[in-house]
C-alpha cells in the first residue's frame, strides 16, 4: 500500500533522514521504532506532505505522494494522528469530531462514523459538549484518533499516541488500535515505548540517527540481543 523508498530530508541545511526505505502493505501494523531524534516522527510528516523529501519517493497503491500538498494527501487516503495531539482547545468534542468528517467520502455517512468512533471510545459521548483542552491526556488522544479515523483513511499514521499517558490509558488507546486494525484499518505507528510497539505490530523499522538499521518481523526484532538492549532494557 505504502512505499517509501530512498527518502532523504533536510531541517534547512541539517539532514535528518538518509535514504529511508520502508513499506506498509495492506492490513499491517508497521512500527518505527528508535529513540528520540531518530528520524521516525520526520519521517511520518514527510509522508503527510509537512516536510519534502530532498530525493526519493513515497508511493500510496502506486500513485506518488512526495511532491503532493498536504491537504491532497488527506484526500487520498492518508489521516496521521500527531504527537501532542494538537486539537483546537475551545472547540467542543462534538464539533472536533464534525471537523474529521468534512470530506465527501466521510460526510456520506457522517452520523454512522460518529457513532461508529464512540463507540471504540465511550468515554468521548458522555463529553460531547466539553472543551477539548479541559479534558485528561488519555481523553484528548481518544479524540485526536476519533477525527483522525473519521476521514475514513486508507491508511492510519499514528505519532507517539502513548505520550504522556496513565498505563491504564495506554492499554486502553492500544487496546482500540489492534481492534481497528482487525477491522480492517492499515496503520504505520511511531511509537518510543518499543516493548508496546512490537507487541501491537506485524513488522518493524528501526531507526538510528536518520538511518533504518534494522527491519523485519516484530516478534524477530523483540527477540533480537541488540533490540532487547538497546531498547527493551533486557
Amino acid at each position: 500500500m505504502l512505499t517509501v523508498n530512498n527518502i532523504n530530508v533536510f531541517y534547512g541545511s541539517v539532514q535528518a533522514l538518509w535514504d529511508v526505505s520502508f513499506e506498509v502493505k495492506q492490513g499491517e501494523i508497521v512500527t518505527l521504532v528508535g529513540s528520540n531524534g531518530a528520524g521516525k516522527t520526520t519521517s511520518i510528516k514527510t509522508i503527510s506532505g509537512l516536510l519534502s523529501p530532498q530525493s526519493g519517493s513515497i508511493t500510496l497503491n502506486g500513485e506518488r505522494l512526495d511532491k503532493a500538498p498536504a491537504h491532497k494527501i488527506v484526500d487520498m487516503g492518508i489521516a496521521q494522528v500527531p504527537e501532542g495531539r494538537r486539537l483546537w482547545a475551545g472547540m467542543s468534542v462534538r464539533d472536533t469530531l464534525e471537523l474529521g468528517t468534512y470530506l465527501p467520502r466521510a460526510r456520506a455517512d457522517k452520523a454512522k462514523n460518529i457513532e461508529w468512533v464512540l463507540s471504540l471510545f465511550p468515554r468521548l459521548k458522555e463529553r460531547l459538549s466539553q472543551a477539548a483542552d479541559t479534558m485528561s491526556g488519555g481523553e484528548q488522544q481518544m479524540l485526536a484518533i476519533s477525527r483522525a479515523l473519521l476521514s475514513k483513511p486508507k491508511l492510519l499514521m499514528l505519532d507517539e499516541p502513548s505520550l504522556g499517558l496513565a498505563p491504564v490509558i495506554v492499554e486502553n488507546v492500544f487496546d482500540v488500535i489492534r481492534q481497528i486494525n482487525q477491522q480492517g484499518m492499515t496503520i504505520l505507528l511511531v511509537e518510543q515505548n518499543v516493548n508496546h510497539a512490537l507487541n501491537l505490530s506485524t513488522r518493524a523499522y528501526v531507526l538510528e540517527t536518520g538511518h533504518v538499521v534494522k527491519s523485519g518481523n516484530s516478534v524477530d526484532l523483540m527477540n533480537d540481543p541488540q533490540v532487547k538492549s538497546a531498547y527493551l532494557g533486557l
